[in-house]
């Protein structure tokens, strides 16, 4: 990305502090006059004492000292502000940053997420955006600063002795080619480091989340050589970085050496031509060295630049990706759900290099009904699932809930209207308080726990160490899959929506786990529309009407007698269970 449209993209986060930026700018003008106040007290003094040593008095000497001590009081406080608010300006910034990016990462849909990597995504979020506390309060702060240090410096140089001063300046242009030899360089690979960064957190992720499954096949080692492969990646990039950084270094020094050996061997030509007094080449050698301070300065934040602007550029990825799933500015709130869905004529395929996975698919499903959706795999059973509460837009056709197009009514109320529970529980890391209230934020203890009764999930949770106060672990690894299947079934029951998919709900316990999730399941279903996939083809004899999914389409349907009476690939399917 060029830098103005990155630029674009940061700036307006300065907008809630400006009156803090502008007072830190204003503490930066106010140490800059106290720097280029020093020379000319020493100026002042210096052609004192060579014009007339008697002038020179113990008065003249307070005076000065007493001017000088007053200016960097005001430099101490003034460097203060800048150390402390402005810094926490810059903090606040990252901050407000992270915020916008957690949230619009919430707005993203499945095929994201299917697309990029958990470990990437939170680099971007957290490391990334380290560097722009610094780059926010630093960057105007710096720029400001050397730009004001050069102008004065400039005009008070020229005012001494104009041809030495342009002598001097002459090598700074020479000085900023370097620069942005440098910059292009060290941003190119300060970019890769981030991604590379990102890998081994996505690495590690995935190894310490499936470490039960490492262990099981004793693959240690070829994690630790998995993981050794990208951090020997980084380590190259960072002694690439390096390599920038030390020959940007070493040119900025030889540079700096050639303008303090011009201003020595010019100055003291000036001097014995009698062009400059000994006190203005004395004042020129001090405005000299504090005008290459800031040269050097700038500089230097010219990596803090290209790692803030990494940063940024990184976070400027994220924001510009539009989600796939949009709401329509007219959307209407879905009301008083009764549970009719239909799915009329839908075709779907996740993107255009892949193959459809449904075509032409019409089911219609009456409020109050269960249906159950069979077949092997690749038939598009979950997609359809993914459909309905809009995870995923179809590709053609329409799928309706009580006669409404999803596509016309909000995200908030299709969503809420609707509950899954799914093959692969997911429990957040906390209590298993804090898990089935999710399902409702804010609700009583006493709705929680009527939830859990009805999922049949109060009795084992009671004989937890802490009852509903226990800590679950991380994706809830302190219970078996049933305990966490019960507690996410509680969950909906909380939810309380009038629609209800159950993705596998079962298929991935043991008998009598399951046996006790299908009890806790047959409860919620209770006066619901329920759409039903499963591999178990006991569990679903009961359906309304159960569907056979094939990857030509729909290739069967009616109730479990009817399909039976046919002989056909339901038939079949259950014999194989019997």
């Amino acid at each position: 990305m060029d830098l103005r449209r990155l630029f674009r993209r940061f700036l307006p986060y300065y907008k809630k502090y400006k009156w803090i930026l502008m007072f830190d700018l204003l503490c930066a003008s106010l140490t800059t006059v106290c720097d280029l106040v020093f020379p000319m007290i020493v100026r002042h003094i210096t052609n004192t004492a060579v014009n007339d040593i008697s002038l020179l008095t113990v008065p003249l000497i307070i005076k000065m000292a007493g001017l000088y001590l007053g200016l960097r009081l005001l430099d101490a406080a003034a460097n203060f502000y800048m150390q402390d608010i402005g810094h926490v300006m810059g903090a606040r910034m990252e901050t407000d940053m992270r915020r916008d990016m957690f949230a619009h990462l919430q707005t993203l849909s499945f095929k994201f997420y299917s697309d990029n990597k958990i470990g990437q995504l939170m680099s971007r979020i957290t490391s990334d955006l380290f560097d722009i506390t610094e780059f926010a309060h630093h960057g105007p702060e710096e720029v400001f600063i050397a730009g004001l240090k050069l102008i004065l410096s400039f005009t008070i140089l020229s005012a001494t002795n104009l041809k030495l001063t342009l002598i001097v300046y002459a090598v700074i242009p020479f000085v900023f080619v370097f620069v942005k030899f440098f910059n292009t360089r060290m941003r190119r690979v300060f970019k890769e480091q981030r991604v590379a960064a990102g890998e081994i957190n996505a690495q590690v992720e995935d190894s310490l989340l499936g470490i039960r499954v490492v262990k099981s096949f004793s693959n240690e080692e070829l994690e630790k050589e998995k993981f050794e492969q990208g951090n020997k990646k980084y380590l190259s990039l960072k002694k690439r970085s390096y390599l920038y950084m030390g020959g940007f270094g070493s040119t900025n020094r030889f540079f700096e050496g050639a303008m303090y050996l011009t201003v020595v061997i010019a100055g003291s030509i000036f001097l014995m031509k009698g062009e400059i007094t000994a006190g203005d080449f004395t004042a020129y050698l001090l405005y000299v060295s504090a005008l290459f301070a800031s040269v050097r300065t700038l500089i230097q934040f010219t990596e803090q630049f290209q790692r803030g602007m990494t940063g940024i550029e990184r976070f400027s990825e994220i924001m510009d990706t539009k989600p796939d799933i949009t709401e329509k500015p007219d959307a209407v709130e879905l009301r008083n759900v009764k549970g009719d869905i239909e799915l009329r004529n839908v075709t779907f395929k996740y993107s255009d290099e892949t193959e459809k996975v449904l075509e032409n698919i019409s089911i219609t499903v009456p409020a109050g009904d269960t249906v159950a959706l069979v077949g092997p795999s690749g038939g598009g059973k979950t997609t359809i699932c993914n459909l309905i509460p809009r995870f995923y837009d179809v590709t053609g056709g329409s799928v309706m809930v009580d006669g409404n197009d999803v596509q016309d009514v909000t995200l908030l109320s299709l969503r809420r209207a609707i509950g899954v529970v799914q093959q692969e529980v997911y429990l957040f890391s906390g209590t298993v308080f804090e898990n089935i209230e999710y399902g409702r934020p804010g609700a009583s203890r006493e709705e929680i726990i009527e939830a859990a009764k009805a999922a049949g999930a109060h009795e084992f949770i009671m004989m937890l160490p802490n009852g509903y106060d226990t800590y679950v672990g991380e994706r809830g690894v302190k219970l078996s899959g049933g305990q966490k299947q019960r507690i996410s079934i509680a969950r909906v029951f909380l939810k309380d929506p009038p629609i209800l998919i159950l993705d596998e709900a079962t298929s991935a316990l043991d008998n009598e786990s399951e046996r006790l999730v299908q009890q806790s399941l047959e409860q919620l279903a209770k006066g619901r529309t329920v759409l039903v996939i499963a591999h178990r083809l006991t569990t679903v004899k009961n359906a309304d009407s159960i569907i056979v999914l094939t990857d030509e389409g729909i290739a069967e349907s009616g109730t479990h007698d009817e399909l039976l009476a046919k002989d056909g690939i339901y038939s079949h399917m259950y014999g194989m269970y019997e």
